[in-house]
């Protein structure tokens, strides 16, 4: 099987990451983090532009592509440094919301556990903010692990 951490260069994220790679029995570990091209982001929003605005990758890549990558290898590298030893990555583009992708990404893996960390968001500030992890809770179905974040001093 396959544990699935979701991955945004957070300290949250970080700290379920670690979490993750020092509590959990050994198994395959893909560190995934979603990206969307700041083209199509910006259609969502029509009237922040004038003209309209293709959403054609320039060259090889999106920059944003690249940095998601980026992003992933750096939450592999801490899995790694926390005792992981089988990390893949993979910079998933979404489509739409960033926890269907992860629910997507644990139903097209299998995987056995999806693990992500939670900003600590109460109240009026988790209605309005929405939650990544309340939403991959409970529309994965598959057990879901939520890393709160560390303790302040």
């Amino acid at each position: 099987m396959t544990i699935l951490i979701a991955f945004d260069g957070s300290d949250d994220a970080r700290s379920a990451v670690e979490y993750a790679a020092r509590h959990l029995r050994p198994e395959p570990t893909v560190i995934m983090t979603v990206w969307e091209p700041l083209l199509t982001q910006i259609t969502w929003a029509p009237l922040a532009t004038a003209t309209p605005v293709t959403a054609e990758a320039p060259g090889d890549k999106y920059e944003e592509e690249k940095q998601a990558e980026q992003l992933a290898g750096r939450g592999a590298e801490i899995a790694l440094a926390a005792g992981s030893t089988e990390v893949t990555t993979r910079a998933e583009r979404g489509g739409g919301p960033v926890w269907a992708a992860i629910v997507d990404v644990a139903d097209e893996l299998n995987a056995s556990l999806v693990v992500t960390g939670s900003r600590g968001l109460a109240g009026a500030r988790s209605v309005i903010l929405g939650s990544v992890s309340t939403r991959v809770l409970h529309h994965a179905h598959r057990p879901v692990l939520v890393v709160p974040p560390p303790k302040e001093d």
